[in-house]
């Protein structure tokens, strides 16, 4: 496959940042779309030029890090991570714009990579339980029902990513943030923070400068997860839950 690359290309996040264009040949289409980005940065340090800064680390779909907005799709044209999105699923001679997650709340650090330590920040303000050290407990010691196992488990599944971010349109985080919530939330491990958890987390999301959520359902779609969208819903009312209790103290 011969292919035209336009990717974004900027120093830092106090620099201008502008389109740069590429030819790549002899792409297979058995590679996966980093392993492409690696063919045009060997390319670039054979002729001498400052190869492509892009954010990448278990390239297996689990870590996260990989965060690239690939034809305007957040992760590109399949529901999957951009380190598991295979060139097949492009065609010869296409041109593919290659850019950054797009958020004031995530700055730009050099070319494709950006900041997100804000999400680090939201879990830092909630995301932990209460848990005696020392030995482990035993694992049926807490019995858990299966349905709040299930629900647990399914937001559990939220890597990090941050493509929920980029595709919202507001650059919201609301679906990150219920994700954590949520998965602490619904068991018993978690009832100790349960409400300064909710109101700790979505104060310190807000506070990040993300932008406000008003249930567009891009944030769901472009999820490689699949975290679905009633997760929001679910976290809204733990908000006002927490919200009326600590009123009432």
């Amino acid at each position: 496959m011969k292919l035209t690359l336009r990717v974004w290309r900027q120093k830092n996040a106090g620099a201008e940042g502008a389109m740069s264009t590429y030819e790549v040949d002899d792409i297979s289409p058995d590679m996966s779309f980093l392993e492409m980005l690696d063919v045009l940065n060997e390319q670039l340090i054979l002729s001498g030029e400052e190869p492509v800064a892009f954010d990448h680390d278990c390239r297996e779909g689990i870590c996260g890090a990989c965060s690239l907005v690939i034809n305007g799709d957040a992760h590109g044209p399949e529901r999957t991570t951009t380190c598991q999105l295979h060139m097949r699923s492009f065609k010869d001679g296409d041109t593919i714009d290659v850019e950054p997650w797009r958020a004031s709340a995530f700055p730009v650090i050099k070319d494709l990579v950006v900041d997100r330590s804000a999400f680090d920040r939201i879990i830092q303000a909630g995301g932990y339980i209460t848990a005696p050290t020392g030995a482990a407990p035993e694992a049926h010691a807490t019995p858990v029902p299966k349905a709040d196992a299930d629900f647990a488990f399914e937001h559990a599944e939220c890597i990090g990513c941050g493509a929920c971010v980029a595709a919202c349109p507001n650059g919201a985080a609301m679906l990150f943030t219920s994700a954590k919530v949520n998965h602490l939330n619904v068991l018993p491990q978690g009832a100790p923070e349960r409400e300064t958890r909710v109101l700790d987390m979505v104060a310190q999301m807000d506070a990040e400068g993300f932008g406000g959520c008003t249930l567009t359902g891009e944030c769901a779609t472009a999820c490689p997860k699949g975290i679905p969208l009633m997760s929001i819903t679910s976290m809204n009312k733990e908000w006002l839950r927490a919200t009326r209790k600590a009123g009432k103290r």
